[in-house]
């Protein structure tokens, strides 16, 4: 099982709109972070997780013109307003995507891209909405999902199982769930929101990330959907062995 990280940033990339570096060094390229996305790949199945504003180049920095599936985590626009790029993947496969969200993620998604699931004025529809249910096997990954709670919403955290391995990306909560432990434990790598080094309301800050990388101990640790403060040479100097922050392009096969 391979996963490509597609995107690292948080809802304002890095750098933010006016060239806002923050503490990152401009100079260090894996600190230049598009929105939170990642490509998850077994055999001929690929998955992609969220539809991110920057979806057209992260699908052509990937070389990908063809997908199993698309699962969004949720309906926030740094996770979703990417959705029209699927419009060329339904040309080049000639049928729609298929697309899966939770209920309410899916009614959202439905109620604001309606041209996308159903078509309009004479263009198809380039993907098909399905309710992610807990489990459900795309190709030849098995997909469990759990609810995890962001601020007013929830999100789908997801664990991706094929081959003996298992992988579990995890972005947009503010407090781990019971729930959420057991899905996740026992993971060869856990790709896992770590916004910024002080608290935030709805998204987990860096000590309280480390801390449940401790607990549930998986063998390698990726950290991702960070914002302008999270320094990638200075991660890398003070994150724990078998952990380590993200970057746009990067991929683990294991």
């Amino acid at each position: 099982m391979k996963v490509r990280i597609l995107g690292s940033g948080t809802s304002s990339g890095v750098p933010r709109v006016g060239g806002d570096w923050g503490e990152c060094d401009r100079d260090e390229p894996r600190n230049r972070r598009r929105r939170a996305s990642i490509l998850v790949s077994y055999g001929e199945s690929r998955v992609l997780v969220d539809t991110s504003p920057d979806l057209r180049e992260q699908l052509l920095d990937a070389e990908v013109s063809d997908i199993e599936a698309v699962i969004w985590t949720h309906d926030h626009a740094d996770h979703c307003h990417g959705i029209d790029d699927l419009r060329q993947l339904y040309h080049s496969r000639r049928r729609p995507v298929a697309g899966y969200a939770r209920k309410d993620s899916l009614a959202l998604l439905k109620r604001r891209f309606g041209y996308a699931f159903e078509g309009k004025g004479g263009y198809p529809a380039v993907v098909t909405g399905h309710l992610l249910p807990n489990h459900i096997n795309l190709g030849g990954l098995s997909v469990r999902a759990v609810d995890q709670p962001h601020g007013e919403i929830t999100s789908a955290g997801l664990r991706f199982d094929a081959g003996g391995v298992a992988i579990g990306y995890s972005t947009d909560f503010d407090s781990v769930s019971d729930d959420m432990a057991m899905l996740f434990e026992g993971l060869d790598l856990w790709v896992v929101d770590a916004l910024r080094r002080r608290p935030h309301k709805s998204h987990p800050h860096l000590a309280y990330t480390l801390e449940w990388i401790r607990r549930l101990a998986p063998k390698r640790a990726v950290l991702t959907h960070m914002d302008n403060s999270m320094d990638y040479r200075t991660l890398c100097a003070e994150v724990p062995q078998g952990v380590e922050p993200g970057y746009d392009g990067l991929e683990i096969e294991l």
